[in-house]
């Protein structure tokens, strides 16, 4: 089993307006001591190496090199760990890139969203197209090969050529992974309290997603997940951590654990994470979640592993239901492995939830 460290690092310059990511302002840089209680954190879970690391925020590229390399050198990890480092294009700088490579950081995840300077304005972005175009050659010339890019599907007045304009500007910008999702608009940010105008509405978002899908299989980013592409070789091994339901420790307020077969989470509070930490148990892993996170990933929901590592199958009638299902193009099934297709993705909730309700132990 693979194991995996996320650091959440709760700060930013400013929270754009449909954020609902725990975060509050920061000014400067880091306080140190928040990475002094991150490491005593992770120290009280035992001397583990991990497979991938992960700092996401927030706005990890806030981090100072040498807080990156502090946190870097206190945690084991194994020889070839994916290390991924969140980082807004505002932030970066060549020092902060050379430092976080000399750190021991192999993937970038940059956000970018969009190359409409109109639209970032509204989703209260601190970077431009051109802003984003410079974070990307700097992060070249540092060493950075594997680049992740976000793309934000749905937005005010949003059209295909935006779409497509974004995503060509992430692979004429080198990137080997594409995270794109769907605007949606959470209560408690300023978009749910005075939403941009025209945003897509369901059908058109379906549409929008549909035809990323399709642009970015045509130019060789293969779908593994609901909203992840990737070049051949360059899945994200810190997310198939999560969706196999692998080990990962969440350190920091708002962080979420599976460890050893449990699940629990820190406060949204980053005061009584300074001052008291302790976590929230919210019960153990089950088949349910099995279930729901194998069929988020393109291999999908295999039947036999099912058995094999729960204890239950797929009554009869279910089982026809899902050869329906493939004759409508919603899902691939074999007889053994349920794999949804993008179509299939947009109603994955339903599919799984018929399959949570229909399963028996054997």
């Amino acid at each position: 089993m693979k194991k995996g460290l996320y650091i959440h690092i709760p700060f930013c310059k400013r929270k754009c307006r449909y954020c609902d990511f725990y975060s509050l302002p920061c000014r400067g840089r880091v306080p140190d001591a928040y990475i002094d209680r991150v490491l005593e954190e992770i120290a009280r879970y035992g001397d583990n190496t991990f497979d991938t690391i992960y700092l996401g925020g927030g706005t990890p590229s806030l981090l100072s090199a040498g807080q990156v390399n502090r946190i870097l050198s206190s945690v084991r990890y194994v020889e070839d760990a994916e290390i991924t480092l969140e980082a807004n294009p505002d932030s970066l700088t060549k020092e902060n890139l050379e430092g976080y490579r000399k750190a021991g950081v192999n993937r970038l995840s940059i956000g970018v969203q969009s190359v409409s300077d109109t639209q970032l304005r509204i989703l209260g972005r601190l970077h431009d197209r051109n802003g984003a175009e410079r974070a990307f050659r700097l992060a070249r010339e540092a060493g950075f090969e594997n680049i992740n890019g976000d793309v934000m599907l749905g937005l005010s007045n949003y059209t295909k050529k935006e779409m497509t304009d974004t995503i060509d500007f992430l692979i004429d910008n080198g990137v080997t992974h594409i995270s794109a999702y769907m605007l949606k608009v959470e209560e408690g940010t300023p978009f749910y309290d005075d939403p941009p105008e025209n945003l897509s509405n369901e059908e058109e978002l379906s549409e929008f997603y549909l035809e990323a899908c399709s642009y970015l299989e045509s130019i060789g980013f293969r779908q593994y997940e609901i909203s992840n592409f990737a070049r051949d070789g360059m899945v994200s091994r810190h997310n198939m951590i999560y969706w196999k339901m692998d080990d990962y420790l969440g350190i920091g307020p708002a962080a979420y654990s599976c460890w050893n077969g449990k699940r629990f989470h820190y406060d949204r509070d980053l005061d009584s994470f300074m001052r008291d930490p302790h976590v929230i148990h919210d019960g153990t892993v089950d088949v349910d979640e099995y279930i729901m996170l194998s069929l988020r990933l393109s291999d999908g929901l295999d039947l036999t592993e099912l058995k094999k590592k729960w204890g239950y199958a797929l009554n009869d009638r279910t089982t026809r239901e899902m050869y329906l299902l493939n004759d409508q193009g919603l899902l691939k099934f074999d007889g053994n492995r349920i794999a949804l297709t993008p179509q299939g993705f947009l109603v994955e909730n339903s599919i799984s939830s018929e399959i949570m309700r229909n399963i028996y132990p054997i």
